[in-house]
């Protein structure tokens, strides 16, 4: 795999944004690069890394991976194809908005055509930002890609919903005050109601919004676009069926002294076939 030219990595992410500016499509999480190769053959549009993939690969809880590590893994999948990639930055890798700047500044440089940053905060007993303190860290990212050029797609996410805040109110408040800030995309993790999905789209607009879909859904992707949203995400979703595979056939040997397990296994050839091209 080649180190993408500033020329190639222009045009990605021109393709990028103009992905968000009508319709809706999947924005699938590889955890490295022989995933995001697949997902590429399979005719997606672009791909995102998922914070979480990428941790249990390396026997880490999401979260856990320090910036250089997560940095060296966004090179890997944006070289891996000619897809346009959204990193999964989580927080923005800085105790100070001029940390974060600093960061982002080091993650547009892998050559992500867009990147998120979460108002969360990885401590229990405070897990999301004061809003002011959001606002702050988005300024910076905001500005720290401006000042690269200001190509790179900046997603603003509220994270309300993964931390046992379910406040539809807060979230949008949130969301418009991330869009003010300089987010291009918005997203709303575990917001799951056509009503609640409805109300972000409407709230933002014409922001496009971003819907995590990471486990089996009553909605059809038909569906997600009939409500407005842009792009759906499936975060560690790919990566976990991948584990419950492995897990499966893993424990079927370990408890039951049988290969059972191997049912459905992806073939050599195919495998094979697909890294040889």
């Amino acid at each position: 795999m080649t180190t993408p030219s500033p020329t190639t990595l222009a045009a990605r992410r021109r393709a990028f944004r103009e992905l968000h500016a009508a319709g809706c499509f999947v924005l699938p999480n590889p955890w490295d690069a022989g995933s995001a190769r697949y997902l590429a053959s399979l005719g997606f549009k672009a791909l995102a890394s998922t914070s979480s993939g990428f941790a249990w690969s390396h026997a880490q809880p999401d979260g856990a991976m320090p910036r250089d590590a997560v940095l060296a893994h966004l090179r890997e999948i944006v070289a891996a194809t000619d897809l346009p990639v959204n990193a999964d930055f989580e927080s923005g890798y800085g105790a100070t908005p001029a940390d974060v700047a600093h960061s982002v500044r080091l993650a547009v440089d892998t050559g992500v055509a867009g990147l998120s940053i979460e108002d969360s905060t990885g401590d229990p007993a405070r897990p999301v930002h004061d809003l002011q303190d959001a606002i702050a860290r988005l300024r910076a990212a905001r500005g720290a890609i401006d000042a690269a050029g200001g190509d790179t797609l900046l997603v603003g996410r509220a994270e309300n919903y993964l931390h046992g805040r379910a406040d539809l109110a807060d979230t949008i408040v949130r969301l418009r005050a991330y869009a003010e800030a300089g987010a291009d995309c918005l997203y709303a993790p575990g917001i799951k109601t056509r009503a609640d999905i409805a109300a972000v789209v409407a709230a933002v607009a014409p922001k496009p919004v971003n819907l995590l879909v990471g486990a089996t859904s009553e909605f059809t992707l038909a569906d997600i676009a009939a409500l407005g949203v842009r792009r759906v995400s499936v975060g560690g979703g790919m990566a976990r069926s991948a584990w419950g595979g492995f897990m499966r056939a893993a424990r079927t040997i370990a408890e039951q002294g049988s290969f059972d397990g191997f049912a459905g296994a992806a073939s050599h050839a195919e495998l094979n076939a697909l890294f040889r091209d």
